[in-house]
């Protein structure tokens, strides 16, 4: 099969093509698991971050991508929840323990035995994959597979991040940064709370156009102040300088979701300005999202077909991924950019 490789950590500066495109044999699929063709692969920033050691694999070579949409070629021995021919997604969660009480509570995203797609398990830069049965999803017929793609991941993940800020219909919702996961947030904010009112911050002045043409109805620069106090806000970027401007912007007893797999050192000392009064003072609230479980693709796949949710795509060839990786470096982002196989 052909695939999209990375064999090493690289800066993209010094190195614009980190993914080599390789022919290699086509995987097997054991007990319990399936193995899917792929036809369209998501393409996240959390790349960069593997790419570049932010979040680095455990081992070399990897095929890279999580948002994986396909269809059963084959279902291993044992394997019964899927016949060849069915279409599947596969989001960031490859597999986890189901033992541990943290799985049995349904909280299986923080199993200290998780596994990530496309990090920790090949994923779906390449023409075929396999994943554990039960860690795939049925894709509604409504979306095409470039459609689905990115709801497996930035809109799932996103799912997650709205649902523990714990808002109610009618409440400020605040979103920092806005690519792909913040665009499906704001789209499915304004379905479930339609007396809700939605800000967004951002740097780029498309990108601030974008979030108004999809219905927000404030977007400013990340320094800017709301014109009115929020009562929620999710912060999609990899650094601190919007987190900590966010938080001025915080209602009292608010809360601050940040959905991020980790923070970049770039601007860590910006976190010597947070000021105790002015950004965290009066019960304000700091909550982390972290990975996302299966519960939370589900749920999302059946709340986005129902609306429908429809992301904008942009798509790649397989052997184009290294261009769209550096597009999305360079923040030439609109909505999301999605691989075809």
């Amino acid at each position: 099969m052909k695939a999209m490789v990375l064999n090493k950590i690289s800066s993209l500066e010094e190195n614009p093509t980190p993914l080599e495109m390789v022919d290699m044999p086509g995987p097997v699929p054991g007990d319990k698991e399936i193995l899917v063709r792929v036809s369209a692969c998501g393409v996240c920033h959390t790349e960069l971050d593997e790419i570049e050691g932010r979040a680095a694999p455990p081992r070399f070579p990897v095929i890279l991508g999580h948002q994986v949409v396909g269809r059963v070629d084959k279902p291993g021995g044992k394997s019964e929840r899927f016949q060849a021919g069915e279409r599947v997604g596969i989001g960031w969660i490859y597999s986890a323990c189901g033992e541990c009480p943290l799985c049995l509570q349904g909280n299986e995203n923080l199993c200290e035995k998780f596994k990530a797609t496309g990090r920790d398990a090949n994923g779906g830069y390449a023409e075929y994959m396999v994943v554990p049965e039960d860690f795939a999803h049925r894709i509604p017929e409504v979306f095409s597979d470039s459609e689905a793609a990115p709801l497996l991941c930035a809109g799932a993940i996103g799912y997650r991040s709205l649902r523990l800020t714990g808002i109610e219909d009618g409440q400020n919702l605040g979103i920092t940064g806005f690519g792909a996961s913040a665009h499906l947030v704001l789209k499915m904010a304004r379905h479930r709370y339609p007396r809700s009112k939605v800000f967004v911050f951002a740097r780029s002045k498309r990108e601030r156009n974008f979030a108004k043409e999809l219905g927000a109805v404030w977007a400013g620069d990340t320094e800017e102040e709301s014109p009115e106090k929020l009562d929620c806000i999710i912060d999609t970027t990899p650094v601190w300088k919007p987190v900590v401007e966010a938080l001025k912007n915080l209602q009292s007893g608010g809360r601050l979701v940040i959905n991020a797999i980790r923070k970049e050192d770039v601007d860590k000392e910006y976190l010597v300005k947070l000021d105790y009064p002015r950004h965290l003072w009066l019960e304000k609230e700091i909550k982390s999202v972290a990975n996302v479980a299966r519960r939370d693709v589900s749920e999302f796949l059946e709340l986005a077909a129902r609306i429908p949710i429809k992301p904008e795509v942009q798509e790649f060839k397989l052997e184009d991924a290294n261009e769209a990786l550096i597009e999305l470096k360079e923040r030439k982002i609109r909505g999301a950019k999605v691989l075809r196989i």
